[in-house]
């Protein structure tokens, strides 16, 4: 299949550049050439077309060249959802594996205080329609609040309250128990606005002291899975992921088809224990030079 007449910003995403959302950006920002004429937003591609992000060339794949790969990572609060930071904090793709060619894209982001379920994929239109809106993919959080939580803050919180950037809500509202004023609540919503979550309480007065993401979709946290550790996820949970946002099948995978036993799944988690506690280790002796 020919890429002819497909828009940059698409075929930028499918060669893993990034999200279709960040190169409206980066065509926005001057950052794209073709053909050495800086790129403009609306602009269509043909194969033969050389095209260059930042001065790098980028190699354009068809749709079949490459295999959609996505990983589940468990964020641990103190990591940014950046690929670079300035003042050299971590980010979450410090610890990601490296993938020839390409690179891993965030299916949107969790602020520097919020813990758990982030996914990343090399597929760049997967990752732009799973953060969409118009899918209204589910993520579920459980967040412990500080504050007086009462029936009126439970109606208010999902009938929908007036944000600065506009009407929000959560769809559910779950009590889980707690101490005193201390209390855990599990909060479902189908968007993924800046600290919506956070935004959403502090509303009705109630500050959230602990924040982790559990799920994406129908795609729960593997709570096997260490803080600061990665695994990639099977074809059948790719292609529920393509599947949600009307993607068609993918019919090839890195890893093996063959059902995993009960022991090589304990010796897989704690191969993901022992490097995360590698990367820390390491991480402390850089900070002490």
């Amino acid at each position: 299949m020919s890429i002819q007449g497909e828009k940059l910003q698409k075929v930028l995403a499918r060669a893993g550049v990034g999200s279709r959302r960040e190169m409206e950006k980066y065509i926005d920002a001057n950052r794209v050439s073709v053909n050495g004429k800086v790129a403009k937003l609306g602009d269509r591609v043909e194969e033969t077309d050389l095209i260059r992000v930042d001065g790098h060339t980028v190699k354009i794949e068809e749709k079949a060249d490459r295999i959609c790969r996505v990983i589940m990572y468990n964020k641990p609060e103190g990591e940014l959802s950046t690929r670079k930071d300035p003042e050299g904090r971590r980010t979450v793709f410090d610890r990601l594996p490296r993938i020839d060619g390409e690179r891993w894209i965030a299916v949107g982001r969790l602020d520097i205080n919020t813990a758990g379920l982030m996914l990343f994929t090399n597929d760049g239109e997967l990752a732009n329609r799973l953060m969409h809106p118009s899918y209204e993919v589910e993520r579920e959080y459980s967040a412990r609040v500080f504050g007086e939580v009462t029936n009126e803050t439970i109606k208010n919180l999902t009938r929908g309250v007036e944000l600065e950037d506009g009407p929000a809500k959560f769809l559910t509202v779950k009590s889980l128990g707690g101490e005193g004023i201390n209390r855990w609540y599990n909060v479902t919503l189908n968007e993924g606005r800046n600290r919506e979550v956070r935004r959403l309480w502090q509303s009705q007065d109630v500050e959230v002291s602990r924040l982790i993401r559990i799920r994406y979709g129908k795609l729960e946290l593997d709570k096997r899975l260490p803080q600061g550790g990665w695994a990639e996820l099977d074809l059948e949970t790719v292609n529920y992921l393509r599947k949600t946002v009307k993607l068609g099948r993918e019919t090839q995978t890195k890893l093996s088809v063959m059902p995993e036993k009960r022991k090589d799944k304990r010796a897989k988690i704690n191969q993901i224990r022992k490097a995360v506690k590698k990367h820390n280790q390491r991480v402390k002796q850089t900070k002490r030079k």
